[in-house]
């Protein structure tokens, strides 16, 4: 099984910059998408042949945030949203059942620039986790999506530089680490270990192709499908967004 994970960034940008043919390229099962920034109603056809579609679209705000969950499989069940969230309306969880597992498609809420929406992302995260650990209960979980914040120096290209600011705050960090702890692992660095490997890149020119990033895009999942585990990966080469995709093979 394949999954893909992206932040596109505006989902009708992206689609005007060959998403089907890189799709089809991949050829995941399941695709996860955030701030997506767009409603199905806006759509004239399909997003993506042979798949499912499932919108989470933001009712607070036009054009903001949302995501969207493309699949092969017809899951059991789709949630959209989360009980007990902060930052209601906003798009920002798809959860669907499948018959070994539950997948969780999040996009985190940005802290912002001095932290002045801290408390809503920490009390967001405090949900989300109650969550996870919920339906950890019943079956195993795969979370993937923009969790908005790099959780160790390795994570980002400047750390000294960003310490304390938004995505890089001891509070955001201590929360993720909170997470895991509670029987969760991060794919992608039970694969790799080392350093420069990023899934953002700011819009300043040279930033990319200087690797000057942060790794704020993941796929965690309960420890109990650690052996299940067979690769998790960036696709860096894949432009459209400032984020690259991610994916994640069981």
């Amino acid at each position: 099984m394949k999954i893909l994970c992206w932040n596109v960034n505006g989902l009708r940008s992206t689609l005007k910059k060959d998403f089907a043919q890189r799709m089809w390229d991949i050829d995941p099962d399941i695709i996860c998408l955030q701030e997506i920034k767009a409603e199905q109603s806006q759509m004239r056809a399909p997003v993506l042949d042979g798949y499912r579609e499932y919108w989470n679209s933001s009712t607070v705000k036009k054009g903001y945030s949302g995501t969207m969950l493309l699949t092969k499989e017809k899951p059991l069940s789709v949630q959209i949203g989360m009980p007990g969230q902060a930052a209601e309306g906003e798009g920002r969880v798809i959860t669907a059942e499948y018959d070994s597992f539950y997948l969780v498609n999040v996009y985190a809420p940005n802290a912002q620039d001095g932290l002045k929406r801290l408390s809503v992302r920490l009390d967001w995260d405090s949900a989300l986790q109650a969550t996870l650990l919920s339906l950890n209960e019943i079956k195993p979980v795969i979370l993937c999506g923009d969790l908005n914040v790099a959780h160790k120096e390795i994570d980002l290209a400047h750390p000294t530089r960003n310490r304390g600011k938004n995505g890089f705050s001891d509070q955001e960090r201590d929360s993720f680490s909170e997470l895991l702890s509670g029987g969760f692992i991060d794919a992608f660095r039970h694969f790799e270990p080392g350093p420069e490997h990023y899934t953002f890149w700011r819009f300043n020119k040279g930033t990319r192709e200087k690797n000057l990033g942060w790794r704020i895009d993941y796929f965690c999942v309960s420890q109990s499908l650690e052996s299940k585990l067979a690769d998790c990966y960036h696709l860096p080469e894949i432009t459209g967004s400032d984020h690259c995709p991610i994916v994640l093979e069981m």
